[in-house]
């Protein structure tokens, strides 16, 4: 990967952006595309939208990553500075408490701790239980009357962690679900702009809230009203201990980026998608989907009077944890797909069944 994109990935997932308070993520995504697109909005809901016009009518394309992260939100304060909180997305309980924090106030972020009873000062039983979120708290290291003052109930809150290169082409970092699928899109964007653009409208779509129901993507869907919209996304790799590949597949980091096939995905444009990996040499793998797939694609697909949707993943480890892994090669070949599958579609496709 170019230091430029890895930079700006970087960047992009270390921006916070719980759902709902996706805008610092917003702001870093619209001053990356501006340089490829003819055209940058941002809807009321705060989803961004990159247009890269086309020349000469083919069906127009909508790539949507969802740009919102999982985190917590502060919703009581002690007299003590103690702060309750509740969770933004889903969560693991069991890999709470401990866990370094950054609650984001408009003064500023502060640096927090999940703190809980330590495992001594625990019932017998209790010790076998599961913690209960509403049992932790955040602890700032102020006093209370600080705290009451530099923290606003509703203010978001993120694990504090960022993305670090490790092994042998892997990384590892919160948010990679899905601030990784929106920066697939803005490459996607910057490689059909310096091919010479495509023939068919192409739009960058950094959607908000997935994480509390698909809402950004539902919305957005409606008012860019493509004629393809894929979702760019990740998926559960299945190559580490314990995962059962009879009932989950098999999805390996490293293997490429990921085509889904199912009810939810559209038969022309898997097809599509499959030839364009095939002609450019792009390593891909095939995911059975046979209910809705539980991201962007499914309001896409059902948008208006329904569109050809399709889902492009990139494999994960340890999804919704502030340790998400994958590999980069993946990611970059999950952009090369998307450039092959604009640039090769033609006007006049007939996506119907």
């Amino acid at each position: 990967m170019n230091p430029e994109s890895l930079a700006f990935l970087r960047e992009l997932v270390e921006a916070p952006s719980p759902s709902g308070y996706e805008q610092p993520a917003a702001a870093v995504f619209r001053e990356h595309v501006r340089p490829f697109a003819d055209e940058v909005t941002t809807d009321v809901m705060g989803s961004v939208h990159a247009l890269l016009r086309g020349s000469s009518g083919a069906p127009s394309v909508m790539l949507a990553g969802h740009i919102d992260e999982i985190g917590f939100m502060v919703t009581y304060i002690t007299d003590d500075g103690f702060c309750a909180f509740a969770p933004i997305g889903g969560h693991d309980p069991q890999i709470l408490p401990g866990a370094r924090v950054v609650v984001h106030t408009a003064g500023g972020p502060l640096l927090g701790v999940l703190g809980r009873l330590p495992i001594h000062l625990l019932e017998e039983e209790e010790r076998k239980q599961v913690v209960k979120m509403h049992k932790m708290f955040i602890d700032l290291g102020l006093p209370g009357e600080d705290v009451k003052k530099r923290v606003r109930i509703g203010d978001p809150v993120t694990y504090a962690v960022g993305m670090e290169l490790f092994g042998e082409g892997m990384a590892v970092s919160r948010a990679f679900d899905d601030k990784m699928g929106a920066w697939v899109a803005a490459e996607t964007l910057r490689l059909v702009k310096e091919a010479g653009g495509a023939k068919g409208d192409l739009v960058a779509a950094a959607t908000v809230q997935e994480e509390i129901g698909l809402r950004g993507g539902a919305t957005s869907a409606y008012s860019v009203d493509p004629a393809i919209g894929i979702a760019i996304e990740v998926t559960h790799a299945t190559d580490y201990l314990d995962v059962d590949k009879r009932k989950h597949g098999e999805v390996k980091c490293g293997g490429g980026p990921v085509i889904s096939r199912g009810p939810n995905i559209n038969p022309r444009v898997f097809e599509l998608l499959c030839e364009a990996a095939e002609a450019e040499g792009i390593p891909y793998q095939i995911e059975g989907a046979p209910r809705g797939t539980g991201t962007d694609a499914n309001v896409i697909q059902l948008t208006k009077g329904g569109k050809a949707a399709a889902l492009v993943s990139v494999p994960l480890r340890y999804m919704h944890t502030p340790t998400e892994v994958l590999a980069l090669a993946d990611v970059e070949n999950a952009a090369k797909l998307m450039a092959a599958f604009v640039l090769r579609l033609e006007p006049g496709v007939d996506f119907t069944p």
